[in-house]
């Protein structure tokens, strides 16, 4: 009889699993946000969400993105945010890509912001911003002197640290970040910190027990439109990579990478994302969603085999961090959320 209730759980497993698989999976277009190009994305319930982007925008949703809020910062209309944190409804922090740079903070849910970091230094451009928890986090831009320009806060983003010279990365000739989703830096526990770069060169870059270790990433690179543009963490171990040509964006070649060794090797998915692909999420830990100009995948084994969704692309995918919710934006203001029936 255990034989036969053994049996009897594999199939029903088998099962449950195809049938997941066979899930009808869509995107629904929720609103058009009064701005060009949506590129910062913040989900922390399945209710609340921020998002920020071009002419100094940022906005906020409290019913799971039927209505939004939209206010400009003040004295920054041509600001582009390329990232954003939000703590809870009150509590968010935006970062702009390009030159000068430019922090701003809300406490008010919005409705007035103070500037909490300038740098007018030449070159200066930031591509990401991330935090582990309510007060550490970090900010990474383009090198400047040859090597990745670090900030670093805890005090939520009231106020940043340029990190010294010798505790920076160093870059490589051609080097760069991709300010395309804000998600291709990681902070992890234990002060620890994961990002990845392309352009002439793609490499994984982590910090560990103080130190930054990088190595080589066999994604499509050599160019300056090329390389890796996200990372998704699931834990330590595990984490998946996109990127590719944002100037080709249906090439599949070296689009998409996986690690279940902290980095230490990578291999490729038996099938790839459909294209160029700016932002992969976690959904759960089997779950993940990759999303970019050609189009929009899922994956139900952890980033082996993808299927395509819609050929409706986003630059930016978020799940929430409390709840089941998954949310996408994009070009001319587009907010959408992926459905599952």
């Amino acid at each position: 009889m255990s034989k036969i209730f053994c049996y009897i759980c594999l199939w029903c497993c088998c099962t449950v699993l195809a049938a997941r698989g066979q899930q009808k999976n869509s995107l629904q277009l929720l609103t058009h946000g009064p701005l060009k190009s949506i590129r910062g994305l913040c989900v922390l319930t399945d209710s609340l969400l921020w998002a920020s982007g071009t002419g100094g925008m940022v906005g906020k949703s409290t019913n799971g993105g039927k209505q939004w809020q939209w206010t400009r910062v003040s004295g920054c209309d041509s600001c582009d945010w390329r990232a954003i944190n939000a703590f809870n409804e009150k509590e968010a922090v935006v970062v702009n890509a390009g030159e000068p740079a430019h922090i701003y903070r809300t406490q008010d849910g919005g409705a007035t912001w103070q500037r909490v970091y300038y740098n007018n230094t030449k070159g200066i451009f930031f591509d990401d911003m991330d935090f582990g928890n309510t007060r550490e986090g970090m900010a990474i831009g383009d090198p400047l002197q040859d090597h990745f320009m670090l900030l670093h806060t805890r005090d939520g983003g009231k106020h940043w640290d340029t990190l010294p010279l010798k505790h920076r990365p160093a870059a490589l000739p051609g080097e760069a970040i991709f300010a395309a989703s804000a998600s291709n830096l990681q902070t992890l526990p234990g002060q620890q910190a994961w990002f990845i770069t392309g352009g002439s060169t793609a490499r994984s870059i982590r910090l560990q027990k103080g130190q930054w270790q990088a190595a080589p990433l066999p994604i499509i690179q050599g160019a300056a439109t090329q390389g890796a543009f996200s990372i998704a963490v699931l834990n330590a171990q595990k984490a998946i990579v996109v990127g590719g040509d944002y100037r080709n964006d249906t090439l599949r070649e070296r689009n998409c990478l996986l690690t279940a060794d902290g980095g230490k090797t990578w291999t490729q998915p038996a099938i790839p994302p459909g294209g160029f692909r700016s932002c992969v999420v976690y959904i759960n830990a089997r779950t993940a969603i990759a999303t970019g100009t050609s189009g929009t995948d899922i994956s139900f084994d952890g980033g082996r085999h993808w299927q395509p969704i819609s050929k409706e692309g986003f630059h930016v995918v978020q799940a929430a961090k409390k709840g089941k919710a998954v949310f996408l934006a994009g070009s001319d203001g587009r907010i959408a959320q992926l459905v599952t029936e």
